[in-house]
């Protein structure tokens, strides 16, 4: 067993991307990507084309992936529309929804008020439990609001304890969405979350700059978060957020720090080099 859960987002390093990357790329990225020995791959989502035109071919591109991995597929749902197309398809086992803890992100995001996205997400858990799939809630902005919005740990405590409580939601993942988590707030707010929600999985979903990232990932590791999400060479971010976009975190650095602390993650080396050096040059040619 490792140590740690590594989860490999492609679908957030690929969704901002202007130039439409081919079905076949994206295949082959992705099935490169199952050969590494990631838990999760967070391989594309079902959300209107016109929100995200990257990703409009998350249909084709999952007919072409290697099933037979042991790395399980989670795909993104913004409404119960695309949450009824997602767990239609055996292959997927995780759906995963942005529930922000800010209104104003939320807007963005979604174009959803929080009480209306709350009762969407009401929507979505019964979807998943009647088709026997698991649903991740990404809590954008927990790190962090720059919207003017309230934020401070113990609002994003309540609203685990109301996702938790009222809805049955086990699996969330606090999310840097803009690149604003300092070390010691995420340090506290895992240690809090973890303690008094034994029953949920959190996991880390950070975006930063790679000379934050093993300060930040230190911080997450020592609040007792075993589950993070990365992109190779840290592309990506939310298009919704700002127009700069602050990329995922590397995997590449996640690996190093952890290969420096002895964690077992799981990764097959010489597969992972190989999946870098085709991100690389993915996203050298598409940007």
């Amino acid at each position: 067993m490792s140590d740690i859960k590594m989860v490999e987002c492609p679908r957030d390093a690929m969704q901002g991307i202007h130039d439409f990357i081919p079905t076949e790329t994206k295949i082959a990225y992705l099935n490169l990507l199952l050969k590494c020995g990631f838990d999760t791959l967070d391989f594309g989502s079902f959300v209107s084309p016109k929100a995200i035109p990257q990703l409009a071919d998350t249909k084709e591109v999952l007919k072409g992936l290697n099933v037979n991995s042991e790395t399980k597929l989670l795909a993104i749902v913004a409404n119960k529309r695309g949450a009824e197309e997602a767990v239609s398809f055996d292959e997927i086992a995780y759906i995963g929804y942005p529930f922000s803890v800010s209104e104003t992100f939320q807007l963005r995001n979604t174009n959803t008020r929080l009480s209306d996205a709350l009762g969407v997400l009401e929507q979505i858990q019964t979807i998943c439990s009647s088709n026997k799939k698991e649903l991740v809630v990404y809590l954008s902005m927990g790190f962090g609001n720059p919207y003017g919005d309230a934020w401070s740990p113990e609002v994003v405590a309540t609203w685990c304890d109301k996702l938790s409580s009222e809805l049955g939601i086990n699996r969330m993942a606090p999310s840097d969405t803009i690149g604003c988590a300092q070390p010691n707030v995420v340090e506290s707010l895992f240690s809090t979350l973890i303690t008094y929600f034994p029953n949920v999985a959190f996991g880390a979903h950070l975006h930063a700059r790679k000379e934050n990232a093993h300060s930040l990932l230190e911080a997450a590791y020592n609040g007792g978060c075993r589950r993070f999400d990365g992109a190779f060479l840290g592309y990506g971010g939310c298009p919704m957020a700002k127009d700069e976009l602050t990329g995922n975190m590397p995997t590449e650095s996640m690996v190093e720090w952890m290969d420096s602390r002895g964690l077992s993650h799981g990764l097959t080396e010489e597969t992972m080099r190989e999946a870098r050096t085709m991100a690389q040059t993915i996203f050298q040619q598409y940007h």
